[in-house]
């Protein structure tokens, strides 16, 4: 076997996550190592892939002034990366190129460690108390006694974006949240779809005896999904719409799949889940809305793929990998007119926009949409095709994150960023 003439170091708490397609790509690579360092416990090692875990990142301090719970916590596994890379670099490990995730912390000190290698950033999503997702909400509204909290929020972003050499966001509005001055530094290039796996599939089934359910596609089935039902992702919204939707389209059934935690808002008082809320408020017949949890991956993608009418609605935020995924499948999606969505759905041609706290007219969409759905199929066409023009894994998106890669080992940027 060859030697390999080049490390690079991912890190990200839940490697291999977005960066994925990118480590798989540079295993293959002969004269490559790939290195991981990310939090123990939390995802499989990827094969081939030099396995760095870290692991307690201890507790916080009794009586910690409150604001600086997360930036401490950030502080903490910094600290815990930075011991861990300490040890690579004493067992002779020093990448030529570090590619990090900066949202937790890790990225804090690893240019101090590994002051010669080429720093890439991964820059999700800048926190801002006056950005557009803290006032979009009057129902969630951001309180003035959050402000400080998210403002702090972005330190750990903001000094990493400052170390590293360049930076990736995977959509033009998620680079354009970060300041003027820094923006330069990011390229705007997408993780991808693998659409060779996520594609319109006639011969599914969807099979879930605990549920009850068997589908086939041809079925209404109305999909909604997010990591965890909560505002952000419209979950109140969506619920809101049901009762109407459902007293318009008697013969449909709804697939929410997602799980009861909070990724993003705010938990609710008491334990109460976003869930629980809702169907307080809306309550919906059991036999035609089934909440389904976090599916296996196939189980997701087959019931993408019996779904007449697939629903995203999102705050002005990242946008959702099953957004494009759904577009992927073929879906007929219907998603709220919201900016994040705009970039990748134009009204009528790939999909269907629709106010995001609009519910009355979220259901009649989406019941036009279901009553329609034969007429409509152009739209699902192009959703696939816009996903396979500007969002494939392998042909458009890999290859851009590969040409980056190369080029700043190349050191064609900056080497004192």
């Amino acid at each position: 076997m060859a030697h390999p003439q080049r490390t690079i170091l991912f890190v990200h708490r839940d490697f291999p996550a977005q960066f994925q397609g990118l480590a798989e790509h540079f295993v293959r690579q002969p004269a490559t190592r790939v290195c991981a360092i990310r939090e123990a416990g939390r995802q499989a090692p990827l094969p081939g892939v030099v396995d760095a875990p870290y692991h307690d990142i201890g507790q916080a301090p009794p009586q910690l002034q409150a604001l600086a719970r997360n930036l401490e916590e950030q502080i903490r596994r910094g600290a815990a990366v930075l011991e861990t890379a300490r040890n690579l670099r004493r067992n002779g490990l020093v990448p030529d190129l570090v590619y990090a995730h900066p949202g937790w912390g890790e990225a804090l000190f690893l240019k101090d460690v590994f002051p010669e290698a080429r720093h890439v950033c991964y820059c999700e999503h800048h926190y801002d108390p006056k950005g557009p997702e803290a006032a979009f909400d009057p129902e969630y509204p951001l309180a003035q006694f959050q402000w400080p909290t998210v403002r702090l929020q972005k330190t750990a972003g903001l000094l990493a974006l400052e170390a590293c050499h360049r930076g990736v966001s995977p959509t033009a509005w998620q680079r354009q949240g970060y300041p003027a001055g820094l923006r330069d530094k990011i390229e705007v290039i997408h993780e991808g779809v693998d659409t060779d796996v996520v594609r319109p599939d006639p011969a599914a089934r969807l099979l879930l005896p605990a549920h009850g359910l068997a589908l086939a596609p041809g079925d209404e089935v109305v999909t909604y999904v997010a990591r965890d039902l909560e505002p952000y992702r419209g979950f109140h919204t969506f619920m809101r719409a049901l009762p109407r939707l459902l007293r318009l389209r008697p013969r449909c059934r709804v697939l929410i799949i997602g799980g009861d935690g909070v990724s993003y808002g705010l938990r609710l008082p008491d334990g109460q889940t976003y869930r629980e809320r809702y169907l307080a408020e809306c309550p919906v017949a059991p036999g035609r809305v089934h909440f389904l949890g976090k599916l296996a991956y196939p189980d997701y993608l087959a019931a993408l793929a019996m779904s007449a009418c697939h629903v995203y609605l999102t705050y002005p935020f990242v946008l959702s990998w099953s957004c494009l995924e759904a577009m992927a499948a073929g879906c007929l999606l219907v998603a709220s007119d919201t900016e994040p969505v705009r970039e990748v759905v134009a009204h009528g041609l790939n999909g269907l926009l629709v106010d995001f706290f609009d519910h009355q007219t979220l259901a009649e969409q989406v019941a036009e949409a279901l009553a329609r759905g034969r007429e409509l199929s152009p739209l699902r066409a192009l959703a696939r095709e816009t996903i396979a023009t500007r969002y494939d894994r392998d042909r458009v998106c890999l290859p851009a994150q590969v040409r980056l890669i190369e080029q700043t080992l190349a050191g064609d940027f900056d080497a004192h960023a």
